[in-house]
């Protein structure tokens, strides 16, 4: 799957099947299911994860606890919006 199909595929009303923990969170995240994106991660020990986990908590505005996961991911908090940081993380764990 590529970054237009998994983008397109928002407008779903489940996420599609085979996608990883990772991306099965980011597209809850953008159907506006925060909560289940966040278990969807939270125990995973694998860097997409920890980058995503990351992330969600950039959204819910609880720095110090992005800081943290952005260290598992071995990622610094991006300079950019959380929409961009959104699409940065799926082109990445898309490629």
């Amino acid at each position: 799957m590529n970054f237009k199909e998994f983008h397109a595929s928002l407008s779903q009303p489940t996420p599609p099947q085979g996608l990883s923990d990772a991306l099965t969170a980011l597209w809850l995240d953008a159907n506006g299911q925060w909560e289940a994106a966040h278990d969807r991660v939270r125990d995973n020990s694998d860097q997409p994860s920890a980058w995503v986990h990351a992330y969600l908590h950039h959204v819910e505005g609880v720095l110090w606890n992005a800081d943290y996961w952005y260290g598992r991911a071995k990622k610094k908090r991006p300079n950019c919006t959380t929409r961009e940081e959104w699409q940065q993380i799926a082109q990445s764990l898309l490629d």
